[in-house]
């Protein structure tokens, strides 16, 4: 489209914008009728740990929301000299599971616990014994469960409890829903009824009922929606919460919130059976589109989520992914700024992760682990980031840098091993997206040696999750009745640019050489865990 019918639709209010939490950044992405990005705006954050626990204010939140939504509005003003005003539709998207518990009066009872925490190992493996489904330890009700087993007096007084793309919707709409794809991270999804399992629902109030809460699950639940739905309409307060300038005007519809899972599925076009994704960033999660269900829960290693439109995949997710080496480059950084050097962020991780792409296939015997936090896949509820070498390792700049971005989907790996291997998933196409995606000539073929399968990029995955959101709402907004993947095909995908590599046999080796290294290295790991607070 040109500028000046952009301008036009923008002054009329036809356009769609889609908004993400991530773990580091919280993104804006608006699009024009033909769903191509047009503006966006953003503003980092970064969690904290506090008491032991990894959590985000709600002061930080709002902060958040509100200044990469006023970058967005300046963003539209610079580029085509009108004032964003309206919006034709809506919707929010954020890292999912955790743990965000409220009482009658709309009070937070404990600060957000954030899916990167891992101290609900007891009520994960219990819950998944009692109902023989994974409950892995970032899911909601892993959280609520664990807050029951430890007796928190804050549990009796829980009205409602949520993710936090649920929160700033029912902020933004005063409606307690939640995307189908966002709730089967915090509650199984019967995948024939698209609703909570009621089972298993049922099983859980039979477990708690010694403790005579006045709550049954479903009454604190949110509501779910699956993709397309109506989810409610801005309201002037929700309006005035996002958009403190106060232009902004009440009445846009909003798509059911959806987790980062369902925006990556949708933003990459793999929400189809036997299609599948990788989102990598701080963490890392692949997904896979499935067939038919899984022979094993796997003790909660592999996640069983829904797509947007309610279909059942299969994640593997690692809690830990670029965090540590964003701090090495960043590191490396400071000490070319001590030297005198000009240069950009871009340019500074296109030199380092650039370097990578030269290193030893094998990454010559230097082995880091980017555990800052825990990773339940490999066993660690707290993580120390570390490097080790063997002596004769070839230590240099290629080596560290191609050894870094290895160690960044070990965890990955991991549970990959449990699809492909144990249980013989196929997939026709895996899509990646994020930001390790972004140096040319290094993530995806590195991806493609760790996966052992060919791996694409669409033009467009720069976009990421927010304009996966934004995709969703457009598909709210369309009133389609066409399915989801119809949808995107004919909408989003028909002209897309795809890059696609495929697995280079030394590259594979190579990684396969590493990773057999960081296996049996876990016990450095562990030992660090043990001996270093």
């Amino acid at each position: 489209m040109t500028n000046e019918e952009i301008k036009a639709e923008i002054a009329a209010g036809k356009v769609v914008l889609g908004i993400e939490f991530g773990s580091t950044r919280i993104k804006a992405v608006l699009i024009d009728s033909k769903h191509e990005p047009i503006a966006g705006g953003d503003f980092d954050w970064e969690n904290s740990l506090v008491d032991g626990i990894w959590t985000y204010s709600l002061d930080e939140i709002h902060n958040g929301i509100s200044t990469a939504f006023v970058n967005m509005k300046k963003d539209v003003q610079a580029k085509y000299g009108v004032q964003l005003k309206k919006l034709k539709a809506l919707g929010i998207s954020a890292m999912m599971h955790g743990y965000l518990a409220f009482d009658k009066n709309g009070e937070l009872l404990v600060p957000f616990r954030t899916w990167r925490n891992t101290i609900t190992g007891e009520a994960s493996k219990k819950l998944s014994d009692l109902f023989n489904y994974p409950i892995p330890e970032r899911w909601s009700i892993a959280h609520l469960y664990q807050a029951v087993l430890k007796k928190e007096p804050h549990v009796k007084d829980v009205a409602f409890f949520t993710t936090l793309a649920g929160y700033a919707h029912w902020k933004l709409t005063g409606q307690k829903v939640l995307g189908v794809g966002d709730a089967s991270g915090m509650f199984p999804i019967d995948d024939k009824t698209g609703d909570y399992n009621k089972t298993m629902v049922g099983q859980f109030d039979s477990l708690v009922a010694p403790c005579g809460f006045s709550w049954k699950l479903s009454d604190i639940l949110p509501t779910v929606l699956s993709a397309g739905k109506n989810a409610g309409t801005l309201t002037a307060e929700g309006a005035a919460w996002l958009d403190p300038e106060g232009t902004l005007e009440a009445g846009t519809l909003l798509a059911p919130p959806e987790g980062d899972a369902g925006t990556g599925m949708t933003a990459t076009n793999s929400v189809a059976p036997r299609t599948g994704n990788v989102s990598a960033g701080t963490s890392v999660f692949a997904m896979v589109v499935l067939e038919k269900a899984l022979s094993a829960s796997y003790n909660g290693l592999i996640d069983i989520v829904a797509t947007p439109d309610g279909k059942p995949a299969a994640m593997a997710h690692a809690n830990n992914c670029t965090g540590e080496y964003d701090k090495w480059i960043k590191l490396f950084g400071e000490a070319a700024t001590l030297l005198g050097a000009k240069f950009t962020k871009g340019q500074l991780y296109d030199a380092l992760l650039g370097a990578a792409a030269l290193g030893a296939k094998n990454a010559a015997g230097l082995l880091p682990y980017n555990y800052i936090s825990g990773e339940s896949i490999t066993g660690f509820t707290e993580g120390r980031p570390l490097f080790v070498r063997a002596q004769n390792a070839e230590f240099n700049l290629p080596n560290f840098m191609r050894a870094q971005v290895y160690t960044s989907l070990g965890a990955l790996r991991t549970g990959m091993d449990i699809l492909f291997d144990k249980e013989h998933v196929q997939i026709d196409r895996l899509t990646g997206h994020g930001g390790f995606f972004k140096t040319q000539g290094v993530g995806l073929p590195i991806m493609a040696a760790a996966m052992h399968t060919p791996v694409s990029a669409l033009s467009t995955a720069g976009e990421g999750g927010p304009w996966g959101m934004a995709l969703l709402a457009a598909y709210t907004a369309s009133g389609a009745t066409e399915p989801l993947p119809d949808w995107l095909n004919k909408n989003a995908f028909a002209s897309a640019k795809v890059e696609t590599v495929a697995p280079d046999k030394a590259d594979v080796e190579g990684f396969n050489e590493f990773f057999a290294t960081y296996t049996k290295g876990l016990a450095v790991e562990r030992a660090a865990v043990e001996a270093l607070d």
